[in-house]
């Protein structure tokens, strides 16, 4: 029998010339193997179409092409080669090429205190790209943790001065019984308001920057919080979590300029973006700070 021919639609010419700037697939589902282990991502890869005439692009070649992260760690050098092979794969087609991949992170974290430890996740997301022959990695997380308000601290603080000198009016107190009195509800009467917040993080790396600092990205702005949620915890770790928060006042603006400051001295880092959200409380809305360094400033090496 013999075989046909089977038509290749995609590279009928068209009666108009008009480039596309991007043409691919959006959420392809891949293992990729990063930090000595496999994970489930999702991946955009996409080219760019600067013949014009061409009906379209071999959208399978990319597909096949994602398949070499099944077999190799995730880096920047495994990437780069990987956006070559989409380039090489549409010699005459295409002069930029594209590729976002997201992945929840799994990291182990032991408690404030005791010995205990327990596993956190957090979304990640890697945009890369070669154009004009430059090569990009602009790397994106997001991080919770704990914030305590500022002006709910200091409120509480002088109802607790009030109830202290109704309980206490004469001169001299006694000491053991000041002590009662602060371990007490009745003495303690107001506590200020604290609320889960997230930090949404974006790096632009160095173009010589050969592996991916994720884990190294997320160490140093939980340490510049100082407030990360915790996963398994014993008492003495909620009490240490209570005493980092009282020690820790922010509001979202402090904790949009904590970061942005820890950022600065990154020295993987050519530029970046951040936000925080603090998801109040007291109110129905939420208290919202971002900040930028170098972000609209071209590419740099």
């Amino acid at each position: 029998m013999t075989q046909l021919k089977l038509p290749d639609i995609a590279t009928q010419t068209q009666d108009y010339a008009l480039p596309l700037d991007w043409v691919g697939m959006c959420g392809i589902a891949l293992p990729v193997h990063f930090d000595a282990r496999q994970t489930a991502a999702t991946v955009d890869a996409g080219v760019s179409l600067v013949d014009g005439s061409s009906r379209g692009i071999h959208m399978s070649r990319l597909y096949l092409a994602l398949q070499a992260l099944e077999h190799q760690p995730l880096t920047t050098l495994t990437i780069r080669q990987l956006l070559s092979d989409f380039l090489d794969s549409h010699e005459g087609l295409s002069a930029a090429a594209y590729l976002r991949l997201r992945f929840e992170h799994l990291l182990k974290r032991r408690a404030l205190v005791s010995p205990v430890h327990g596993w956190k996740t957090y979304p990640v997301s890697i945009d890369a790209r070669i154009e004009k022959g430059m090569f990009h990695v602009e790397l994106s997380v997001s991080i919770p943790y704990s914030s305590t308000c500022p002006c709910s601290a200091a409120l509480s603080r002088q109802l607790i001065q009030h109830q202290f000198q109704a309980d206490f009016p004469a001169a001299q107190v006694d000491k053991a019984a000041v002590l009662r009195w602060l371990g007490s509800a009745e003495g303690i009467v107001a506590t200020p308001h604290s609320q889960r917040s997230s930090a949404h993080i974006q790096v632009r790396l160095r173009s010589s920057q050969q592996h991916l600092p994720i884990t190294e990205l997320i160490d140093r702005m939980e340490a510049s919080l100082a407030t990360a949620v915790q996963t398994a915890v014993k008492r003495a770790d909620e009490q240490a979590f209570a005493l980092a928060n009282g020690q820790n006042l922010m509001f979202c603006e402090d904790a949009a300029r904590r970061l942005h400051k820890a950022l600065r001295q990154v020295e993987w880092s050519t530029a970046f973006k951040l936000r925080v959200e603090h998801a109040e409380s007291l109110h129905a809305h939420d208290a919202v700070a971002s900040s930028q360094w170098q972000w609209d400033i071209s590419y740099a090496a």
